[in-house]
């Protein structure tokens, strides 16, 4: 995802365009009499609130007025909405039946005429049919599961039935889920042979899911179909609503304001699943690992509000909230009984920041001409910021460059002699960041383009002369590098300051901009909604918004060559095999997306070009692959993976399935031997737990040796590539 910062003018100029068609049209959403729900026996009938269709209707009005492909909201594109909403709810055809897909084939043309409305009374009646055939089939499964089954008999279980017609008869659908329940049974009895307590495993199983199940509310459903909504319009325009958002946020700055605990659930319970160092709960020392929250309170004075049976994301929105606020929890340590009288904790909420998830460095050795070269390889997960603390004039705002600069400083000082960028599933982020990141390595330039709906042209360049490393540089790259990754990988092959490694990327070359519906529905309506909505729902720590999120696609990036990146992404300068199927994932497998164009290139300067080095480079690669296992090796992982990826079905005869599993076990273990091997470490004994913190990335490694090649050539070819002479 890629956000420009939300204070450009067209976005002001939209919010003041678009006000008072929104508070006239959302206040006659509010009090329009919604048609009347069809009820659906046997489901939960969950049903949409008022607060629902005002988001609908919103996120409609400005996608129509303001997408970047100004789609228009009609029959056709009610077909797609549609087609995406039935696919979501049972992609693999196990719990719809053909009868309830031709009950829905009216709602076909009408959804666009729904979303314009606000009325999502037939998406909420699609959804509620197909919960109901969801409760129907895991309780029919339940009472099969103490059926005897004859694991000799040579039958077969289709898990992928996307391809195979809709399941025409009740019947048909018990005789699949029968097989079903048999291939479950199955697997449990293969890694245990009491079949009792097989049995009793899988009721647990199949309960969990009607518990879970019954868990969902109707804010589960509404996202759901704005989903399909949103990703009929063009792949990157998304609805959040408040959890998805504040999760979305989070991701985007590597920090949230709470108590530093990841949590899970288990047997109704929120669990502790790890603690942040340093944050409230580490300090607090009163809550551990396992440890279960039963309460939470806000403030010294606060109600606590019993958590337990709760979602998680629930739970999760009462113990966040802002930095400098208190929070009181109930907990039960680890071991205690639930009848133990729990203890009460208190913690001051702080900003924590998410190490794991921020930019990394290691050092790399190769050999050269009897030369011991040092590569540094710094690993970007994301293009992140803190908007907040940026906009509050923080200096030392959290951001990928600000990270990235530290660990440069740091990796000069133990005196790296190049530096490999591996920006491999990194799916983008802040468009400022990117700028920001290319300037780290030129002195002065435009980076990016960006076109908006109107055919405006804005170059952003990096203005600051300060370059932080101007050494030997490769940047590694795959299909899942994308967006702002794309702006940067792009520029830094543009100006000849690096060479790209890897695969082609992703090929999104749009730009979004995050709205905070809440800035844009009127407080008054938010109060009138609340009254008609907020019972029964979860306290607000204020750490949320209230109506969501929408990323709006409003305009096109393109590289300074004049060259989009959509659907063609950055091809690398020396090319690596995919792991990731080029022919699924990407771009230009979204029916919905943009096409590339191109537009005028802008003015700049190159600073090198690799154009004469990279054949030279080319066929060291390519000499060492030819004798490298692993290399072959990961040609075998590749052919493995297409081959199983075509496999729908798996035989439910135990002999069969047991002798083809154990032979998948024995080759597994073997090649994973073969391949520790190959990059210099021991083989594993059967049983033997894989030590930690083993790198056993191949590719990383050949990208580090492509640098010393570079390092290593002659200084005819490499005087005119790509490093910046320092003054």
């Amino acid at each position: 995802m890629l956000n420009l910062i939300p204070d450009l003018k067209t976005v002001k100029d939209m919010f003041k365009k678009c006000y008072l068609l929104l508070v006239l049209g959302a206040a006659l959403a509010c009090h329009a009499s919604p048609r009347k729900m069809i009820k659906v026996a046997g489901s939960n009938d969950l049903q949409p609130d008022e607060q629902q269709s005002v988001v609908c209707k919103t996120v409609a009005e400005l996608i129509t007025n303001y997408n970047y492909k100004k789609v228009p909201l009609n029959d056709s594109l009610s077909q797609v909405i549609y087609n995406r909403y039935i696919k979501m709810l049972d992609e693999s055809h196990n719990y719809l039946l053909a009868s309830d897909i031709a009950d829905f084939d009216k709602y076909k043309t009408v959804l666009d005429d729904d979303v314009k409305s606000g009325n999502l009374n037939d998406v909420f009646y699609i959804f509620n049919v197909y919960q109901k055939r969801y409760i129907e089939h895991i309780n029919y499964s339940i009472a099969q599961v103490d059926k005897n089954f004859d694991f000799d008999k040579n039958e077969v279980f289709n898990y992928d039935r996307e391809k195979l017609p809709w399941v025409g008869s009740q019947s048909e659908m018990d005789d699949l889920w029968t097989l079903r329940v048999k291939y479950d049974l199955l697997n449990l009895k293969m890694a245990n042979s009491d079949l009792a307590k097989d049995r009793e495993t899988l009721k647990k199983r199949y309960q969990n899911l009607l518990s879970q199940e019954n868990k969902l509310n109707n804010q589960d459903v509404f996202q759901l179909f704005m989903d399909a909504f949103t990703e009929a319009i063009d792949p990157h325009t998304s609805y959040f609503d408040p959890a998805n958002a504040a999760n979305f946020n989070i991701d985007m700055s590597r920090q949230l304001e709470g108590i530093g605990a990841g949590l899970f659930t288990e047997n109704e319970y929120i669990s502790i699943r790890s603690i942040v160092p340093g944050g409230p709960a580490d300090k607090s020392h009163q809550i551990g690992v396992d440890d279960r929250i039963v309460g939470v309170a806000q403030g010294k004075d606060g109600e606590f509000q019993n958590v337990v049976g709760w979602r998680i994301d629930n739970a999760i929105a009462l113990i966040r909230g802002t930095k400098g606020t208190i929070v009181r929890l109930q907990i039960l340590p680890k071991g205690s009984s639930a009848a133990s009288k729990p203890k009460v904790v208190e913690m001051v909420r702080e900003k924590i920041i998410l190490k794991d998830e921020s930019a990394k460095k290691e050092i790399k050795t190769y050999e050269s001409n009897g030369k011991t070269i040092k590569i540094g390889v710094i690993s970007v997960p994301a293009f992140y910021i803190d908007f907040n603390d940026y906009k509050s004039g923080n200096p030392n705002y959290k951001s990928t460059t600000h990270d990235v600069k530290l660990l440069i400083d740091s990796l000069k000082q133990q005196g790296v002699d190049g530096i490999v960028m591996d920006m491999r599933e990194n799916g983008g982020g802040s468009l400022m960041e990117a700028i920001e990141l290319t300037g780290l390595f030129i002195k002065t330039g435009p980076v990016v383009q960006v076109r908006n709906a109107n055919d405006q042209v804005e170059v952003d360049k990096d203005e600051d002369p300060a370059v932080a490393y101007s050494g030997p540089l490769a940047i590694l790259v795959d299909r899942f590098s994308a967006s702002a990754t794309e702006i940067f990988s792009g520029a830094i092959q543009d100006y000849g300051r690096g060479i790209i490694l890897g695969t082609q990327t992703y090929g999104k070359g749009s730009v979004q901009n995050a709205i905070d519906l809440d800035k844009v529905i009127p407080a008054s309506l938010r109060d009138k909604i609340a009254a008609l909505v907020g019972k029964g729902k979860p306290v607000s720590t204020g750490s949320q918004t209230v109506f969501g999120q929408l990323n709006l696609t409003i305009a096109k990036f393109y590289r300074i060559t004049g060259n989009s990146t959509q659907h063609k992404g950055v091809m690398p300068d020396i090319q690596f095999p995919s792991v990731i199927p080029m022919d699924k994932y990407g771009e230009d497998t979204e029916p919905s997306a943009m096409p590339f164009d191109i537009i005028a290139k802008t003015d700049y300067t190159k600073v090198g070009d690799f154009t004469p080095v990279i054949p030279q480079l080319t066929k060291l690669h390519e000499q060492r692959m030819e004798a490298s296992a692993s290399y072959k090796y990961l040609q075998e992982d590749i052919a493995d993976f297409k081959k199983h990826e075509n496999e729908k079905s798996v035989t439910l005869n135990e002999e069969q399935l047991k002798k083809q599993r154990d032979a998948d076990e024995k080759k597994s273990f073997e090649d994973e031997n073969d391949r520790r091997v190959a990059m210099g470490l021991p083989a594993l004994k059967k049983g033997q737990p894989k030590p930690t913190n083993e790198d056993l990335d191949f590719l990383k490694r050949e990208a580090g040796q492509i640098l010393t090649d570079y390092i290593g050539l002659d200084s005819k070819f490499s005087r005119t590539a790509g490093t910046i002479p320092v003054n």
